[in-house]
């Protein structure tokens, strides 16, 4: 399949209709406009696309739950290329970090704060894992700078890669030579200054964001990211339809949307897009059963927008973000490990406990 040559209509005339599919005719319904953050903004055909690519990625995520074989869309984009699921917490290196990392170990707010930043540095299973086999109990009562950054030292230099390529960890100035190095360093500072005690009792998500922002090299995308991690655990207890921060990816989904219009209002589109879900999947006769009766938060509906960037690259090529990108570079690969479906207990949604899963 060329990508360049895939159209809305084009890719919809090759469906059948037996399961929820993302290209379908994205004009049919639109709004004529919807009014946010006091600005009256109309949509493009990427906004209905926005709906039928949840209701699509959730049917995918639920099929591959129940243990059913693929394919599991007929969806050519969503069978061609790799997307992350609907809900946040759902993905294969959240699921690692709620049941391997957050719940798993001491419960002291210290110590969770520890592994769950010391994990979100590298955000890798495979650094996690190699901490693990090397030092047996990551812990910050046990933590000494030397061994952890001789461990990661020797393995850089063996050509093992370090940390995800999901997003760009900025390294902070803190007088190492290598990144690695400088970001154990950070989480040193982190951890003596309090940091623990300082989002805890922040107040506020917001004000908890802000607390991460003031540290070195922790931008907004990535000080969010980071909010919303420890907010998994028992460390924060803030919901998530508190406060959202815009990423980029979002930012351009938002522009394919809406156009420019909506520059400047990101996170009252997002919350729009929360608050009327129910309205919109309704509006277009779309399943959407949410994650075990959760609908979908403000963090979810802002990696949709990202997720829908990728996807309207290729099903709508005519209407371009900021980025001006125009191929989606990930292809879908198939994971042999069965889907981990584990969240954190007070959201009241899960059916067993956590147990310990080790994907290698």
């Amino acid at each position: 399949m060329k990508q360049s040559a895939v159209g809305t209509r084009s890719v919809y005339d090759q469906l059948s209709l037996d399961m929820p599919t993302a290209s379908a005719p994205a004009d049919y319904d639109l709004p004529a406009e919807i009014v946010v953050g006091g600005r009256r903004l109309r949509p493009t055909p990427v906004f209905n696309t926005y709906w039928r690519f949840a209701s699509a990625r959730q049917s995918i995520y639920e099929a591959r739950l129940q243990g059913k074989r693929g394919p599991w869309t007929k969806d050519p984009i969503l069978h061609a290329h790799r997307f992350t699921n609907c809900y946040r917490a759902a993905d294969r290196v959240s699921q690692y970090l709620i049941r391997n990392v957050l719940y798993h170990g001491s419960q002291e707010p210290q110590e969770i704060f520890f592994r769950a930043l010391l994990f979100k540095t590298f955000n890798r299973i495979s650094t996690w894992q190699l901490l693990l086999d090397s030092v047996g109990t990551v812990s910050w009562a046990e933590y000494d700078y030397n061994r952890y950054n001789q461990i990661l030292s020797k393995a850089f230099s063996s050509g093992s890669r370090l940390y995800s390529a999901a997003y760009v960890m900025p390294p902070p100035s803190l007088g190492e030579e290598r990144k690695h190095s400088n970001h154990l360093r950070l989480l040193e500072l982190m951890m003596a200054a309090g940091a623990v005690t300082r989002v805890r009792e922040a107040g506020s998500m917001r004000a908890a964001f802000e607390v991460l922002r003031g540290y070195p090299a922790m931008g907004d995308f990535l000080a969010y990211q980071y909010l919303i991690d420890l907010n998994y655990s028992s460390v924060m207890t803030y919901e998530e339809m508190d406060f959202v921060v815009p990423g980029p990816g979002a930012r351009d989904g938002i522009r394919k949307c809406f156009g420019q219009l909506a520059t400047g209002v990101e996170a009252d589109v997002i919350r729009y897009m929360a608050d009327h879900q129910g309205e919109h999947f309704a509006r277009l006769g779309l399943p959407f059963a949410g994650l075990r009766g959760r609908p979908l938060q403000l963090i979810d509906c802002q990696n949709l927008f990202c997720e829908v960037d990728k996807y309207a690259r290729v099903a709508h090529p005519e209407i371009v973000g900021h980025s001006g990108r125009s191929r989606i570079k990930q292809r879908f690969k198939p994971i042999a490990d069965p889907v981990s479906a584990w969240f954190p207990p007070k959201w009241g949604i899960n059916y067993s406990s956590p147990g310990q899963r080790t994907p290698r």
